[in-house]
C-alpha cells in the first residue's frame, strides 16, 4: 500500500538500521486502580505514526523522559 510508505528523509535511520521514536502529543490519560495503588497511563502519539497506532505508556516514565509534553497545555487533563 503506497500510502504507508514513509520518506526516509523524515526518519533519521542509524547505521544499525534502527531509529528513535519521538513522542509528539499526549492524546488521552487514564488511571487504573490496582489492589493497592493507582497506575496512571497516557496515550502517546508518536512521530511518523497514525493516531490509530498511538500507544499507552506509563505516565511517570513519560514525564521523566519527555517533560515538555506535560508543560502548560501539553497534557490531556
Amino acid at each position: 500500500d503506497p500510502s504507508l510508505i514513509l520518506p526516509t528523509e523524515s526518519v533519521k535511520i542509524k547505521d544499525n538500521l534502527s531509529y528513535e521514536e519521538v513522542p509528539v502529543q499526549i492524546l488521552d490519560r487514564q488511571v487504573r486502580r490496582l489492589r493497592t495503588k493507582d497506575v496512571a497511563s497516557v496515550k502517546v502519539l508518536w512521530r511518523n505514526q497514525f493516531v490509530e497506532e498511538a500507544t499507552w505508556e506509563a505516565e511517570e516514565d513519560m514525564k521523566k523522559r519527555y517533560p515538555h509534553l506535560f508543560e502548560s497545555g501539553g497534557n490531556a487533563d
